[in-house]
C-alpha cells in the first residue's frame, strides 16, 4: 500500500487464536474484526490491507493458528458528509480535544439510513478542520439511543494518542443502566462478542469472537431491576448492552437484546407507565477519565442522568417505598 493509503486507514491488530487452527483466512478474521462485513474485510484481503505475521494472504489460506493478524482499515472520508448546524452539549474544548455529552437519538456517524443528522455532521458545522481527521476526530462511538460523554480528537497528534489510549484501555468510561431482574452484588462479564450467527445485524457472546470484558456494581436493587454502574475494559460494539442480556439480566427498554416488556406484579401505575414508556435502552455514558496528551494532567467528567432514566428511578423507588409500606398500588 502507498503512504497515502495507509493515512486514510486505521490500524488493527490481533492473534489468530489456537481454536482457529485450520480455518481460512476470511473466515477468522470476519470473526475477529467483527464490527466490519465479511464482504468488505474479503475486499481489504485482496487489496493487501490485511497481513498475517507481516505478509499478504489469500482469503481461502489455511491458518495454523498464533500467527500475528494487521488490518489497516480504510476510512471513509469525512468530505462526503456534509456540515449541518445541530446544537452540541460541549462540556470541554480546547486545541487537542473535545467531549460532547449526547443526547439519546443522535447517530453518531454516517452509515445506512443515516446518511445526515449525525454527530459527525454536527461536529465538521463546529469546527470545518475536523474533516481533515479520520471520522471528524470521533475515536470512539456511542449507540443511537445510548446517551452521555463521549471524547473527539481535534488534531492528527490528538487523534493517534487517543487511539492509543484507548488501545490500552487508559481511558476510563462508565455507564449508567438500569437492567431488569435483581442483582444484589457487583462483578464482570469476560465473553467475548462477534456478529451474531444468523443476525448479522446483531452481536452476540461467540466462540472465537473479540475479547470483550464489562466490570459492574450495584447502586441499587428494587423490587424487579436493578440500577447499576458499569465501566468498559474494552469497547466492542453492543458490548454492556450484549453482556447483561448474556447475563439474563437485559437492559430496560433495549429494543434488540431485552426482550418483550415484563411489568413487575402489584407494580405502581407510574412505574408501569414509566416502562412501558421507555422506548430506548436505559444506558448512559455517565463518566469519562483520561490524561491529556498536552499536559500529562488527570481529567475527569461526568454527566447527570437524562431525565427520562430520572423519572424512572424515581418510579422504581416509589414502588419499593409503597411495597415496604404495604400502601395500596396507585
Amino acid at each position: 500500500m502507498r503512504n497515502d493509503d495507509l493515512m486514510n486507514c486505521e490500524h488493527l491488530t490481533s492473534v489468530i487464536p489456537g481454536e482457529f487452527t485450520g480455518m481460512r483466512v476470511d473466515q477468522a478474521v470476519s470473526r475477529l474484526f467483527a464490527d466490519y462485513s465479511r464482504t468488505t474485510l474479503k475486499g481489504w484481503i485482496l487489496d493487501g490491507k490485511v497481513l498475517v505475521n507481516h505478509r499478504r494472504v489469500k482469503p481461502r489460506e489455511i491458518l495454523r493458528g498464533g500467527e500475528a493478524v494487521e488490518l489497516w482499515a480504510s476510512v471513509e472520508a469525512c468530505v462526503a458528509s456534509q456540515p449541518q448546524p445541530i446544537a452540541l452539549n460541549l462540556v470541554y474544548e480546547d486545541e487537542a480535544l473535545i467531549v460532547i455529552d449526547k443526547p439519546a437519538g443522535l447517530v453518531v456517524h454516517p452509515g445506512a439510513g443515516n446518511r445526515a443528522g449525525t454527530l459527525l455532521n454536527a461536529l465538521l458545522h463546529f469546527d470545518p478542520g475536523l474533516g481533515l481527521l479520520p471520522r471528524a476526530g470521533i475515536v470512539h462511538r456511542l449507540d443511537k439511543e445510548t446517551s452521555g460523554l463521549l471524547v473527539v480528537a481535534r488534531s492528527p497528534r490528538a487523534h493517534t494518542y487517543l487511539v492509543k489510549e484507548l488501545t490500552a484501555r487508559r481511558i476510563t468510561r462508565e455507564y449508567d443502566a438500569v437492567i431488569r431482574g435483581v442483582l444484589i452484588a457487583g462483578g464482570a462479564v469476560s465473553a467475548p462478542l462477534g456478529r451474531h450467527p444468523a443476525q448479522r445485524t446483531r452481536m452476540a457472546v461467540v466462540a472465537g469472537g473479540r475479547e470483550a470484558v464489562t466490570h459492574y456494581r450495584v447502586v441499587r436493587p428494587f423490587r424487579a431491576h436493578t440500577h447499576l454502574r458499569l465501566r468498559l475494559e474494552t469497547g466492542r460494539t453492543h458490548q454492556i448492552r450484549v453482556h447483561m442480556a448474556h447475563l439474563r439480566v437485559p437492559i430496560v427498554g433495549d429494543p434488540v437484546y431485552g426482550g418483550r416488556l415484563l411489568l413487575p406484579p402489584g407494580a405502581t401505575s407510574a412505574l408501569n407507565l414509566a416502562l412501558q414508556g421507555f422506548k430506548r435502552q436505559a444506558l448512559h455514558a455517565s463518566r469519562l477519565r483520561l490524561l491529556h496528551l498536552l499536559t500529562g494532567r488527570e481529567l475527569e467528567w461526568q454527566s447527570p442522568l437524562p431525565p427520562d432514566m430520572t423519572l424512572l428511578l424515581e418510579a422504581l423507588t416509589e414502588d419499593v417505598q409503597r411495597c415496604s409500606e404495604g400502601t395500596p398500588r396507585r
